[in-house]
């Protein structure tokens, strides 16, 4: 899933790779996958609105990624998977969306559990809470994300009653940071996710900022984690400690097994020892 680090990073390889292509077709919907998000419910506008634009730029907002082309726009959220494909590369079998370049390269987009698959023009409303929530609020890796915004979110009125896993990785509080990114971030501050905010001692909650600024810039430095993928297919350079790949290992401090449990409505992970309960 598309999050801070990977969606960094697919923004810098586009506009290192596809700046200046010119699209000579699109095909939104070619397979049907029922929780795929398009604008307006429209996909078959797409190729109208997409048909001989050339790609500008790319920007991240949080876990979204933004590719802008001359009078409209492409967006994608944490589901897709994006794949730029040579021009002697074979089209994938299956996506929600293939734009073919007129030097014969192309881009294609799936998506995984969900997925906002939105291409829409510069003048048309995109009224999306996430899209606007994800420009307004500071980057991580700002000024103005600081040990004073992080101390706001983390002592809100609310915050006492909810997890850490609650707080940090849901509701977009820190747009980007979900639950993927979240586990080695708890780690390195020693932390478990399930813990009360009301818990934890002043010292913790600084680890926590620390550790979100220090984890994601080397998550980021590195192309991304090694569960995801870049625009090129390759998995990134990040190791992660907890994860998918790293559950029922041992924990590379101190040797007790990685756990893995279900916790609202997805999984975490957690050193029973580095990180008690």
């Amino acid at each position: 899933m598309l999050e801070i680090p990977e969606a960094m990073t697919l923004s810098n390889q586009i506009r290192e790779k596809l700046l200046g292509k010119k699209i000579l077709s699109a095909k939104a919907n070619s397979s049907v996958h029922k929780f795929t998000w398009y604008y307006n419910n429209d996909p078959e506008k797409y190729s109208l609105v997409l048909k001989g634009k050339i790609i500008t730029d790319a920007l991240s907002f949080g876990g979204m990624l933004e590719v802008r082309l001359n009078g409209a726009k492409l967006l994608f959220t944490d589901g897709v998977s994006l794949k730029y494909l040579g021009n002697d590369e074979k089209h994938p079998l299956k996506h929600q969306l293939l734009i073919e370049f007129e030097d014969k390269s192309a881009l294609t987009a799936t998506v995984q559990m969900y997925g906002g698959v939105w291409c829409f023009n510069d003048e048309d409303v995109f009224d999306n809470p996430y899209y606007a929530t994800a420009k307004e609020k500071p980057s991580v890796f700002s000024d103005s994300f600081n040990q004073e915004y992080f101390m706001n979110i983390i002592n809100m009125p609310l915050a006492e009653k909810l997890s850490l896993k609650a707080l940090l990785a849901t509701e977009q509080r820190i747009p980007g940071l979900g639950n993927g990114v979240l586990q080695d971030i708890l780690w390195t501050a020693r932390i478990n996710p399930r813990k009360k905010v009301c818990m934890l001692e002043s010292d913790e909650k600084k680890k926590i900022f620390s550790s979100i600024k220090s984890v994601l810039k080397n998550m980021y430095d590195l192309g991304g984690r090694d569960t995801e993928k870049d625009l090129y297919g390759n998995n990134g350079g990040y190791k992660t400690i907890l994860s998918k790949n790293t559950a029922s290992s041992p924990c590379p401090v101190c040797g007790q097994t990685i756990i893995k449990e279900n916790f609202l409505g997805g999984s975490i992970y957690y050193c029973p020892k580095c990180q008690p309960k």
